[in-house]
């Protein structure tokens, strides 16, 4: 009878393991961009002054 394949069953969870991390990475991304994107609209106008006076500076 053959020896069961332990490293290759290892392999297998370890494998199964990384893809439902990354499916639940991907779940909380898609539940997260909405906020994000109210902080992002906000953070240009914040930043403007700041960009104004680097561009001042350098010349």
């Amino acid at each position: 009878m053959a020896k069961p394949n332990y490293s290759f069953q290892k392999r297998q969870r370890e494998l199964a393991k990384k893809k439902k991390k990354d499916e639940k990475t991907q779940r909380k991304l898609a539940k997260s961009p909405a906020p994000d994107a109210a902080t992002i609209d906000l953070s240009p106008d914040a930043s403007d002054p700041i960009d104004a006076d680097i561009s001042t500076a350098n010349t």
